[in-house]
């Protein structure tokens, strides 16, 4: 069990994180909101990265710093500038907290194993700095995963793959996160790949929890109109999950009430005239 409490983080007297309190059992929970609500702020906290009031516990135990790095596998959005390595190594260095000296067979064969569930070990012996930003994107995710951490935190972490990617990726995390009984925190944009792979989703808005539970509870109109300042429709497909879709936002819809097309309608409805 992976709790945070009473968790706030802030930049000089503003505040970012307000009192977060979560629970997280090994399953795959979605963290959405709207920008700048707090999501790529609580997964760094959470992996020690950042100083932060209140508690991060793993299993009852508090983890921080170093502590955080033995248990946690962060994937941040962006990775910076690929350094001259090539895959292969690059992926290695994320058993580094096993490695010694010599690189064991069973490192080796961890490392094939999860570029072959990915789909690039053709891509073992290429020099990162030559891969596109997909590819990176794809190692960064096997250096993640070739950890075998208790707790695996991604923030967008499909945001530069094409759609085959996401839902190839998306697959891969939520059957590693049953198999290894892992604890995996995703803040993802995408409400219906959410709802799709998540088991839970959570729900921020202004540096809150605004809920968390169900897919099918969390993702309904009012909740969506209220955090994301959007009218949307939501049905359940044929294999019970919920599909969001879009229909327009709230400040669309007060433009168009104010254009000129708006006010001309608005008149004949008050005049009486069809």
């Amino acid at each position: 069990m992976l709790t945070v409490s009473n968790l706030s983080f802030g930049y000089g007297r503003k505040l970012v994180l307000k009192e977060i309190n979560l629970e997280c059992e090994p399953m795959l929970t979605a963290i959405i909101g709207p920008n700048a609500t707090g999501k790529s702020t609580l997964l760094r906290c959470i992996a020690g990265l950042m100083k932060h009031q209140g508690s991060v516990t793993l299993n009852g135990k508090i983890i921080d710093g170093e502590d955080a790095s033995r248990f946690v596998s962060y994937l941040p959005q962006e990775n910076g500038t690929p350094i001259a390595l090539t895959v292969l190594e690059a992926v290695l260095l994320g058993r580094h907290q096993s490695l010694s000296w010599r690189v064991s067979r069973d490192d080796l064969d961890l490392v094939f194993c999860v570029l072959e569930d990915l789909g690039i070990e053709e891509l073992a012996t290429r020099p990162l700095n030559q891969l596109s930003g997909g590819q990176q994107q794809m190692v960064s995710i096997a250096q993640s995963l070739v950890r075998e951490p208790q707790v695996l935190l991604m923030d967008e972490p499909t945001s530069s793959l094409d759609l085959y990617r996401q839902i190839e990726i998306f697959n891969l995390i939520r059957e590693v996160t049953w198999r290894r009984g892992m604890i995996t925190l995703v803040a993802i944009h995408d409400l219906n790949l959410a709802a799709r792979y998540a088991d839970r989703i959570v729900v921020m808005d202004k540096g809150r929890i605004y809920a968390t539970g169900d897919p099918s509870e969390i993702l309904n109109p009012e909740m969506i109109s209220s955090v994301y300042n959007v009218k949307a429709d939501v049905y359940i497909d044929k294999n019970d999950l919920p599909v969001v879709v879009p229909m327009v936002s709230a400040s669309q819809i007060k433009k168009t009430k104010m254009g000129h097309c708006g006010r001309f309608l608005d008149a004949q409805l008050i005049s009486g005239n069809k």
